[in-house]
């Protein structure tokens, strides 16, 4: 009773709230109550459990200086977005940066959010951030293949989890998608529908995430019972302008793909251009598949089918990640896989032509296309 007297007295202060006050409310000396916020090992769950519950409803909140001095952290997660990336990671920094905000807060933690030019300035700013303590690690957000920022902090022996699956990945800590599980389910929805002829247009095989794509999308071929054809492969498409280039070359094979599957929406919107131009059918004519479930997708018309990624909560989660690896050092190395839910759209339907036709039918078009021009 004594201590429910305290707790809501103190509640209603306006005062800081502090470790004392927790010890003196809870009955407990000053260091269990710290060690128990810290996330320490020695500490029961019913005792950790108990001091979280208080602190939370006095209110208490620790001061980042105060824990810096005592533990040599900013409690400061870090994250730098390199500018001179080709969409500079706008598909879903924003909510995944609300993710990692939402997580940070939480455990009384800050974000840290900087931006660089190039390669080798993202890695100075790390070195900074870290030097001037402002940060404890970092996120890596859009992995690459063969990440200097691994190597780099690695090297430097800096805290980090990568937002995806880089090359060598077995020993490394990670949340990601299982993206090559979505391109294995779109060639299975494609190939439900009639489909035989499937292409891939791929991003650029500089990212960790299109070498994954790839996989599923010749992993489902190989279930499907469809044969492999290399000349409907296209990778290295960054741009919608790249992927409608991918696009004209598809559509001129001597057997045409009636389906595309795109590694992105972004690119989608490239083969969505060359269907306009041409007068092609989409959802019919040809059928088109793409991945993130971006706001994009869901303005095509007809709306794109398309894989939806919560990138809130992977935020979330790579943030509590990176704390109690912060925490305690001894935590095992962590990762973790979603999976991205399948948007059914109008892009997709029984093709209404077979390849052969399909041909002979962009022959007509093409030539169609350049009459309207002369």
């Amino acid at each position: 009773m004594r201590t429910d007297t305290k707790m809501d007295r103190r509640s209603r202060d306006n005062a800081r709230v502090t470790i004392t006050d927790l010890s003196q409310a809870l009955s407990l000396t000053k260091g269990t109550v710290s060690r128990a916020l810290n996330g320490y090992p020695d500490i029961s769950e019913t005792t950790r459990v108990r001091v979280e519950r208080a602190a939370q409803a006095m209110g208490y909140r620790p001061l980042s200086h105060a824990q810096a001095i005592k533990t040599g952290r900013s409690c400061s997660l870090g994250l730098v977005v390199e500018l001179s990336e080709h969409d500079a990671h706008r598909p879903f920094l924003a909510e995944f940066l609300a993710g990692l905000t939402q997580a940070a807060s939480k455990e009384g933690w800050t974000l840290t959010v900087a931006t660089s030019e190039n390669e080798s300035d993202t890695l100075k700013i790390m070195r900074d951030l870290v030097q001037d303590h402002k940060a404890d690690g970092f996120i890596l957000p859009r992995v690459l293949w063969q990440d200097p920022r691994i190597a780099f902090l690695d090297r430097e022996e800096i805290p980090f989890i990568c937002y995806g699956r880089p090359k060598d990945h077995k020993e490394m800590s990670y949340f990601d998608v299982a993206s090559e599980t979505s391109m294995r389910d779109a060639v299975a929805w494609l190939a439900g529908l009639g489909h035989t002829r499937i292409a891939y247009i791929g991003s650029s095989t500089h990212y960790a995430y299109s070498h994954l794509r790839r996989e599923g999308y010749l992993a489902g071929l190989l279930e499907a019972g469809i044969d492999a054809a290399p000349e409907l492969i296209s990778e290295g498409a960054l741009s919608p302008d790249e992927a409608a280039q991918a696009t004209r070359r598809l559509l001129a094979l001597e057997l045409p793909p009636t389906a595309i599957l795109c590694a992105t929406d972004t690119l989608a919107r490239g083969v969505y251009e060359v269907a306009n131009v041409l007068g092609l059918k989409i959802g019919s004519e040809l059928s088109v598949i793409g991945y993130d479930g971006s706001p994009e997708a869901q303005a095509m018309w007809p709306r794109l089918a398309s894989f939806a990624v919560d990138n809130r909560k992977a935020g979330a989660a790579l943030g509590a990640m990176f704390i109690a690896r912060i925490r305690d050092a001894g935590v095992p190395v962590t990762q973790d896989l979603i999976t991205a839910d399948f948007q059914p759209g109008g892009s997709t339907g029984r093709p209404s032509m077979t390849p052969d036709q399909l041909a002979r039918h962009m022959v007509r078009l093409s030539a169609q296309e350049l009459s309207d021009q002369i």
